[in-house]
């Protein structure tokens, strides 16, 4: 095999990791999912699960592929071909990481394509071209579909191409500030409108007569999705990390990064609806809150149409730039992970890995764009069971295969007083017996709702 460390490369530092990393984290699943999650699963009660779960199972799991990564120097596949020796039967458990992230990435560039493309809608709204502002804004439209998820794809590989420093790195760097920036700014503007309050109390007060076993799995499956465990984004992410570095720290920072920007996601989501209803647009259906593409796609852009003028104009497309961001930040280490695959496993240089597994995935893009019923499908296989699902086992795997203890050798790198810590004497209970079983329970109940 060739040599690939130059290819692999490395981050420059902490605030680089973990700015890459909360952009692996930070996607559609906190701007788009875990608002219309919160509007359709009781509001405040959501969000105090959401929070719980966020730092009980997903900071534990987080902590957990970021060890493996950093360890083994390694994608998901080589890493845990690496800790045991090449034993085929723990190398599925990496391999179903790769595949997830292969397939979630094939229909997560289709609706990436679609934040994009109501960019143009917005404006050519504004410009008074109705003929082209519903055009663009037209999600069935095959051809729509297939032109947006090549422009993404194509921005992702160049980025992916230019390695971990100066690709991903340099991306998200300007990439995740920018995205704060836009979301301050659209909840600002948001909460001065008429209605805004009365989302804002539905988001902020927790109706503990609400949750049931619905809104606790929601909430759990929200938490694990959002923080991209579970399908060796956050191993890859790891195997990049200086053993100067602090991994529980690091995880942290990224786990408190993620659930911020899906709270203030939810700041601006949930006022939104109100203030649409407000300006007469419906928001309620089947009896409950409009969620979903329903949401995002219908419902905030007739918002937007409403207030009419350059305003209406600038937060329109402010709206959509800033899911394009997020969506962006997500699609870049999803196709790192396989790219990090085809250079450790296969000696592949990083621009032909990059361009040739892109042009690979968007080829099922482009047969999802024409068939975009498949999504809910994928996402279901993929998203809602596969995660869960490559979480469990490497749970197992760290805790009953490589060992608690060979683990916490790697995390005391970078963090000397990790022995006198409370994360030293909580996290083998929690990577142990607590994370897996939660998310087995979880990913049982998920099965059981879906066949």
């Amino acid at each position: 095999m060739a040599d690939t460390t130059d290819d692999r490369g490395v981050w420059s530092g902490k605030l680089a990791f973990i700015l890459a990393a909360a952009g692996s984290a930070v996607g559609l699943g906190n701007i788009w999912r875990f608002p219309t999650e919160a509007a359709s699963h009781g509001g405040g009660a959501f969000l105090l699960l959401y929070l719980v779960f966020a730092f009980l199972i997903g900071f534990p799991v987080m902590m957990a592929e970021m060890t493996i990564g950093r360890n083994t120097r390694k994608n998901p596949v080589g890493a845990f071909s690496f800790l045991t020796g090449g034993n085929k039967l723990y190398i599925l458990i990496g391999a179903w990481g790769v595949l997830c992230g292969i397939m979630i990435l094939s229909y997560y560039t289709v609706v990436a394509g679609w934040t994009f493309s109501f960019v143009f809608e917005e404006l050519f709204h504004f410009m008074g071209f109705g003929g082209l502002s519903a055009w663009f804004g037209d999600t069935s439209s095959g051809l729509n579909n297939a032109i947006f998820s090549v422009l993404f794809m194509a921005a992702t590989i160049t980025i992916i191409t230019g390695g971990v420093a100066e690709g991903i790195e340099k991306a998200t760097k300007t990439l995740m500030p920018l995205l704060l920036l836009i979301l301050v700014i659209l909840i600002g503007y948001v909460l001065t409108q008429e209605g805004s309050m009365k989302g804002l109390s539905q988001y902020l007060t927790p109706d503990i007569g609400k949750i049931d076993t619905e809104v606790i799995f929601a909430a759990m499956g929200q938490a694990f999705f959002s923080l991209s465990l579970g399908m060796g984004a956050i191993i890859t992410y790891g195997s990049y990390l200086p053993k100067r570095e602090n991994i529980a720290g690091a995880a942290a920072y990224v786990t408190l990064f993620d659930t911020g920007i899906a709270f203030l996601a939810g700041l601006l989501i949930m006022p939104a609806m109100f203030v649409a209803q407000s300006n007469g647009i419906t928001i309620f259906a089947d009896g409950g809150l409009k969620a979903g593409p329903a949401l995002i796609f219908q419902v905030l852009p007739n918002m937007f149409h409403n207030l009419g003028g350059v305003w209406g104009m600038i937060f329109g497309v402010g709206f959509f730039l800033l899911l394009s961001i997020a969506a962006l930040t997500s699609t870049i280490s999803l196709l790192e992970v396989v790219t990090a695959y085809a250079i450790d496993e296969h000696g592949v240089q990083r621009k032909k890995a990059a361009m040739g597994v892109g042009s690979g995935i968007l080829l099922i893009s482009l047969i999802i764009s024409f068939n975009i019923n498949l999504i809910s499908t994928l996402d279901l296989v993929f998203s809602s069971i596969g995660l869960p699902l490559g979480g469990f086992l490497i749970c197992l795997f760290l805790a009953y295969k490589w060992g608690p203890e060979n683990a916490m050798e790697e995390i005391r790198q970078g963090y000397a007083a990790f022995d006198q810590s409370l994360v030293r004497k909580a996290w083998p209970i929690f990577i142990k017996v607590i994370a897996p079983l939660a998310i087995l329970y979880n990913l049982l109940s998920t099965l059981y709702g879906a066949f």
